[in-house]
């Protein structure tokens, strides 16, 4: 598949044309090379120098591509990158075959670590929502601020429409899923996710349709593609029915980092129902509602979250100034 970087842009080493890399204009590629662990991260060079950083982190099926239109609504704002996840995007999978939420907790950690940026503001959505809150609970030197968007903390009654995701992590689904699949084109596949993910899927324009397309062809190229979702997805649900002090609601309570919230009136994947509960188990928190919005309301309303995410920064800035 042909490069879609466009003129403006670079391709680090280690992530070339040929891997089919999409790269927004003023967007920069890099890998991260830690031991066992190769990471591809996202970034957009900041407006003036001295701003804070920032790290997004994706959901299951996502990649740092998810995060494009928030890095260029905050450039002003905050030095942002966003990452791959080991086995997502653009990242290969880790030596050692750690795809449970601990797993992809220690690879954020690890790259927060060596790029010496930390304390960052930490802005996550779904599986990747739930990471930063891991990591915000064990880490807390590593984190300014925390920015949720649909996060997948454990819901006791999951909607219908969230069941097919959770199968994933049932042996044996995933190649049968794969078998029922296997004439579905790549445009079929992708209007499925895009029903699933947004609110409302006429938002996505015809070129975003198309690079949405060529991008799932090419994950579904990938020799591991399967094995990362299925493991990625089991990782999920075994982190939902760990119980005491590692589980996800008792760390959420943990944080104390400033947290924002956003959630969709319109997602299928995380109830909207669960605002509320997020919002008292997060002891210093705000919440985001956006009606029309779905599972992704970073790319879906992309300037609503950047205005939340600013009057985030702005309490925080106010917090410390007092402080």
């Amino acid at each position: 598949m042909s490069s879609t970087e466009l003129p403006g842009t670079r391709t680090a080493a280690g992530v070339t044309p040929d891997d089919g890399v999409r790269v927004g204009s003023g967007e920069e590629l890099r890998s991260v090379t830690l031991p066992g662990l190769q990471l591809t991260v996202r970034s957009r060079p900041p407006a003036r120098p001295g701003l804070p950083p920032a790290l997004c982190v994706h959901g299951l099926g996502g990649s740092s591509v998810n995060w494009s239109a928030l890095l260029a609504a905050l450039e002003a704002d905050v030095d942002a990158e966003a990452l791959d996840l080991p086995g997502f995007g653009h990242s290969p999978p880790p030596d050692n075959g750690d795809f449970s939420l601990s797993g992809h907790t220690r690879a954020v950690i690890r790259h927060l670590e060596a790029a010496g940026r930390g304390p960052v503001h930490l802005i996550g959505n779904s599986l990747g929502g739930a990471v930063v809150t891991r990591v915000a609970a064990v880490r807390p030197d590593l984190v300014r601020t925390l920015t949720l968007v649909s996060p997948a903390l454990p819901e006791l009654r999951p909607q219908l429409s969230a069941l097919p995701t959770a199968l994933l992590a049932v042996p044996g689904v995933t190649s049968l899923f794969a078998r029922m699949t296997r004439d579905w084109t790549p445009e079929r596949r992708t209007r499925e996710v895009l029903a699933l993910c947004y609110g409302d899927p006429g938002l996505v324009d015809p070129d975003g349709f198309a690079a949405a397309v060529a991008e799932y062809e090419r994950r579904l190229g990938l020799p591991y593609f399967w094995d990362v979702m299925t493991r990625s997805a089991r990782g999920v649900v075994d982190a939902y029915t760990v119980g005491g002090q590692h589980s996800l609601w008792r760390q959420a309570e943990r944080v104390l980092a400033p947290t924002l919230l956003v959630y969709g009136g319109r997602d299928r994947l995380v109830s909207f129902r669960m605002a509320r509960r997020a919002s008292l188990a997060f002891r210093d928190s705000r919440l985001l509602t956006l009606p029309d919005a779905g599972h992704v309301a970073m790319m879906e309303y992309p300037e609503a979250v950047a205005r939340g995410f600013r009057e985030l920064l702005s309490e925080n800035a106010a917090e410390s100034g007092r402080s």
